[in-house]
Parts: structure tokens; C-alpha cells; sequence
């Protein structure tokens, strides 16, 4: 029950983090390519990548803190779901061509990023 609560906590948070960063992203880029989603996707993949390995090889026995980080809160923070209805929406408009970028953006981003942070943890 005790990592059911974590998974929960750590989902609350992820969301609201995913909120604020991606409105503050579009704030500032405007709102005609899912950039804000695009940055959520990859600064929570980059997240994933560190915060898996330095869990899973600094801290193997808390499980509650694995499970409030890796699921909960980046479970909830990157936003998958929320990438694929952008894409399509921007093929029902017409625009091809940008859902073609967003998908390629977000693959390539996201793997580099999540490659990134493993190597970044593995070295500290």
C-alpha cells in the first residue's frame, strides 16, 4: 500500500510539474507546434535516464522513492498520450510536414535525452 500512496504522491506532483513547465514553455513560444509538450517529453526523459540509473544503482533498497520518482512523478510528467493527440491534430489540419517533425523531434530528443542523463548518472 505504502508504494500505492508513493506511486499516487509522485503522479500529483508530475502533473502539476508538467502544468507549469509546458504553460511556461508556450508561454513564451506561442501555441502553433506542441513545443511545450516536446519540452516535457524530452526534460522528463532526460530525467528518466539519470534518475533511473542513480535509483536503481544508489538507492536499490527504497522502493517507495523509486516508485514516487520513476512512476509517479515522471509517469505523470511526460506526456505521451498528450504528444500522439497533438500529432494527429496536426494531420487533421493539414500539416503534415509538422506532425512529421513533432514525431521525429520527440523520438530523437527523447532517446538522446534519456541517453544523456544515463551518462551523466553513471559518471558521478
Amino acid at each position: 500500500m505504502s508504494q500505492i500512496l508513493a506511486i499516487a504522491g509522485g503522479g500529483a506532483v508530475g502533473a502539476v510539474l508538467r502544468y507549469w513547465v509546458s504553460n511556461a514553455v508556450y508561454a513564451v513560444s506561442g501555441r502553433d507546434f506542441p513545443y511545450g509538450t516536446l519540452a516535457v517529453n524530452v526534460l522528463g526523459s532526460l530525467a528518466m535516464g539519470f534518475l533511473f540509473v542513480w535509483l536503481l544503482e544508489r538507492f536499490s533498497n527504497e522502493l517507495g522513492l523509486r516508485a514516487f520518482v520513476l512512476i509517479g512523478l515522471l509517469g505523470a510528467f511526460t506526456t505521451f498520450s498528450t504528444f500522439s493527440v497533438e500529432t494527429l491534430n496536426l494531420i487533421e489540419n493539414g500539416e503534415v510536414a509538422r506532425a512529421l517533425a513533432n514525431v521525429l523531434f520527440s523520438v530523437a530528443l527523447c532517446i538522446g535525452a534519456a541517453a544523456l542523463g544515463v551518462l551523466i548518472a553513471r559518471q558521478i
